[in-house]
């Protein structure tokens, strides 16, 4: 019996010793969420003593001064760069390792950032919450908004401290910081040219491998960037927002239109430091400081000649190919480039525009005056290193140099026969047609 009662009562103090525990428990976290809305219910009380801005604990707090004081910790071993937070270090070092880690379910594309996945997301949901009130565009997130509307204020708070130049966001003003320095921070590993934005190596990547991933949906044309598939659809749209008073031409954005002003004013705002030329765009004063510096980056897969810019490649390649895309719609005679077709036209109209001050004789070209006019003043500035003759214009001292090395790049492909020059190829292909000089 004793027995008996004892095992209830061991039962009936397991089971308060349980309803205890359901207690505690229960109060325990009763005590947790009155704690936690107690603790949300606190005041910000943590304060940036520079502006004022709160926050809930000092490691959010000390992130933010960075802001103020300019400290960037966290260094990119790649590049140099600096962050103001790791996980700004973190996404930026994943441009150079093409780690990609979030995925869209929906298409598959990849980002460096969570922040970039979640805000592609929306562009398939349709969810783009921040409106602007003027245009009506929308945006993923507010900063993306606040940045457009100065679009229409006018609001440039970022200047530049050496040109005075403003900017809509501190980005364009760090990229443009880079052409006063000269930092190209960005190299491509197929040709060695830098660039001062990474943006701007990635879309000349794409010259290299062809890639062109912005296609117009109206014609199927495809680009290397979304910038100049913009531009393309204005042509279809009849779009041109910025016109020139003086000719009545129009451009699609106002970079072009601005450079296209230089024309009527004659203004020429980069020169050589080298020798004092100057130049309405930078570009063109990078295509000719290689003049001077021999460099000429773009080469020929086919015979490896190189040449100083990309267009003149593109040129070249035609003369393996065949390809004469220029075509006159007086005789219908075809040319490699659309210069060489412009020249062709003046000899239809009989304009001869350049004209020597000195003995009056007119050429078709400026080119062609230029040699001219050393002729007059004895002026033999190209100079063969091999034997000292001299030559009034480079293309003589480039065939003549062929007397010395033997080259003979001009072949006939009736007999095979090779010649220095063009000029004599030619002159011997009427040996074999029978054409005479003058017919």
């Amino acid at each position: 019996m004793e027995d008996g009662n004892h095992s209830d009562t061991s039962n009936t103090n397991i089971s308060d010793n349980i309803d205890s525990v359901k207690r505690t428990s229960d109060g325990e976290r009763s005590l947790l969420r009155e704690s936690f809305t107690k603790r949300k219910s606190l005041p910000r009380n943590i304060n940036c003593e520079i502006c004022g801005k709160s926050f809930v604990n000092r490691s959010n707090l000390s992130k933010h001064r960075r802001l103020h004081t300019g400290k960037k910790p966290f260094h990119c071993e790649i590049c140099g760069r600096s962050f103001n937070q790791k996980t700004h270090l973190v996404n930026h070092v994943r441009n150079h390792t093409g780690e990609k880690p979030y995925h869209c379910e929906i298409c598959g594309k990849s980002f460096v950032d969570n922040s970039y996945l979640t805000s592609h997301k929306r562009m398939h949901t349709g969810e783009n919450s921040l409106d602007c009130e003027i245009c009506g565009k929308s945006f993923p997130y507010n900063s993306r908004l606040v940045i457009h509307m100065r679009s229409h204020t006018g609001e440039k708070p970022f200047h530049c401290e050496i040109c005075g130049k403003s900017f809509v966001d501190n980005s364009y003003l760090t990229s443009h910081v880079r052409i006063h320095t000269g930092e190209k921070r960005y190299h491509c590993e197929v040709c060695g040219k830098s660039f001062i934005k990474n943006s701007s190596l990635v879309t000349h990547i794409r010259s290299h491998t062809g890639e062109k991933p912005y296609s117009c949906d109206l014609c199927g044309k495809s680009f290397v960037n979304n910038s100049y598939l913009t531009i393309h659809r204005r042509k279809h749209m009849g779009e041109s927002l910025f016109h020139c008073e003086t000719c009545g031409k129009s451009f699609p954005n106002n970079s072009k239109f601005v450079t296209h002003m230089r024309v009527h004013t004659g203004e020429k705002p980069y020169h050589c430091e080298t020798c004092g030329k100057s130049f309405i765009k930078n570009s063109r004063l990078v295509i000719h400081q290689r003049v001077h510096t021999g460099e000429k980056p773009y080469n020929c897969e086919t015979c490896g000649k190189c040449f100083i810019n990309n267009s003149r490649l593109v040129t070249h390649k035609r003369v393996h190919t065949g390809e004469k895309p220029y075509h006159c719609d007086t005789c219908g005679k075809s040319f490699f480039s659309s210069s060489n077709l412009k020249r062709h036209k003046l000899q239809h109209i009989g304009e001869r525009a350049f004209h020597c001050e000195t003995c009056g004789k007119s050429y078709f070209n400026n080119s062609d005056l230029k040699r001219h006019k050393r002729e007059h003043g004895g002026e033999k500035t190209f100079h063969c290193e091999i034997c000292g003759k001299s030559f009034f214009d480079n293309s003589n001292l480039i065939v003549h140099i062929r007397s010395h090395t033997g080259e003979r790049p001009y072949h006939c492909d009736v007999c095979e026969k090779s010649f220095i020059c063009k000029s004599d190829l030619n002159k011997h292909k009427r040996r074999h047609t029978g054409e005479k000089p003058n017919n």
